[in-house]
């Protein structure tokens, strides 16, 4: 990997991370919603050991590989964020990150808390399909993960008020600079504290980790979807004036992944206030739901595709193809560009999530039936093709 990039450095990197980390929970869902786990909410260790250790030989090697690939995103994921936070604190020194900072592109720090969140569940993750047993300690693990997720909720929060404030101030935000929908990061990240939240929230069996849980996720569910209706109102009046910049297309799939921790979240909520509460949504509640959200993933997936297929998107900062009326014969690069992974990643867990509370538990589906089989099929081709971009993006930004 590249090292002492000085003021080539730019906080979007931490996607890099992000996207890894996004990929190792991505194979954990193949657990989740694949084996059984009638005693534990998530697929744990002790679940997954049985399909590890005996039964047929095809189950045996298709858990080998999930472990396998789980395992390799999570080395990928750490050793990414140390890369970045090396790298970012040489960059701290340097007069891009003066620049930076003031700028429409101040917002891009949202990133390193976004992807702080991730680690946590890549960590959560780690834990419950590695540590034999933990299951049975993990009401003492909760309050730790709470503080963990407060942690980075707070830095959110710092970020985001030291630059809005400024903008609000100065008035110095260039619409003009902002044809596309980069500063729903800042949405993206308050998801995601959303989502951790919302995890003890909806697994523990206290009553007050539960209720302080479910009121931070929703402090954060709310702040996002705030935002992300702001700034995909300002985001598309600035693109429908002067068109969307070539760099930030990819910024269009952005919603994806805001909608799936968003969704992702009023689930594991609705489990929470059941346990609270005593109250049932009913089962047509997940399908209606769970098919809002993949709905409109689907139509933003399709306009984003269209749009970066037209000015040439992929050709260029995915396979480095130099466009003709270049001077140059050099593609360009942008770690940008990142912003592609999450939208895969995002798609293929919301569509098992989909699949299983939509359709399996409503009984429209039978788990592992020909039906079943063939609505999975462009779920895992999305997610392979989203493997296969993210090396190439690692190939072509992190390649010494």
């Amino acid at each position: 990997m590249k090292k002492n990039i000085g003021k080539e450095y730019t906080p979007l990197f931490f996607l890099s991370a992000l996207g890894n980390g996004g990929l190792t929970v991505a194979f954990f869902i193949f657990f989740m919603f694949m084996t059984p786990h009638p005693d534990t909410p998530i697929a744990t260790f002790d679940s997954v050991w049985p399909y590890l250790s005996s039964g047929p030989i095809a189950t045996r090697v298709l858990s080998a590989l999930c472990y396998t690939f789980m395992l390799f995103f999570a080395f990928r994921h750490i050793k990414m964020l140390a890369w970045n936070i090396r790298e970012y604190r040489q960059y701290k020194t340097t007069k891009a990150y003066s620049d930076l900072k003031g700028s429409n592109n101040e917002i891009t720090l949202m990133a390193i808390p976004l992807t702080l969140t991730m680690t946590i569940n890549v960590f959560f993750v780690l834990g419950a399909m590695l540590v034999p047993g933990l299951w049975s300690v993990i009401e003492y693990l909760f309050p730790f993960a709470f503080l963990a997720f407060l942690g980075t909720g707070i830095c959110s929060l710092m970020i985001f008020y030291r630059y809005f404030s400024s903008v609000l101030i100065k008035g110095n935000f260039k619409h003009s600079a902002n044809n596309s929908l980069g500063q729903m990061i800042s949405s993206f990240a308050f998801a995601m504290n959303a989502v951790g939240f919302a995890a003890p929230a909806a697994m523990s069996s206290n009553s007050f980790i539960v209720g302080i849980s479910a009121f931070c996720s929703l402090f954060f569910f709310s702040i996002a979807i705030l935002l992300a209706i702001n700034n995909f109102v300002i985001g598309f009046h600035a693109m429908l004036a002067q068109g969307i910049s070539r760099e930030g297309s990819a910024s269009i799939w952005i919603l994806i992944p805001i909608l799936t921790l968003l969704g992702i979240t009023t689930i594991r909520l609705n489990h929470a206030f059941h346990f609270l509460f005593h109250s049932d949504s009913g089962t047509a509640f997940y399908f209606i739901f769970c098919s809002i959200i993949v709905s409109i993933q689907i139509f933003f997936g399709i306009l984003g595709f269209l749009i970066m297929r037209r000015n040439n998107y992929f050709q260029e900062f995915i396979h480095g193809v130099a466009l003709p009326e270049h001077t140059s014969d050099i593609a360009a690069k942008s770690p940008a560009s990142y912003a592609l992974i999450c939208p895969g990643v995002a798609f293929w867990v919301f569509g098992m999530f989909f699949i299983d509370k939509g359709l399996i538990h409503t009984s429209l589906l039978e788990i592992f039936s020909p039906a079943y089989f063939i609505i999975l099929l462009p779920l895992l081709l999305v997610l392979l093709k989203t493997i296969q971009v993210n090396s190439k993006l690692n190939r072509r930004l992190l390649r010494s």
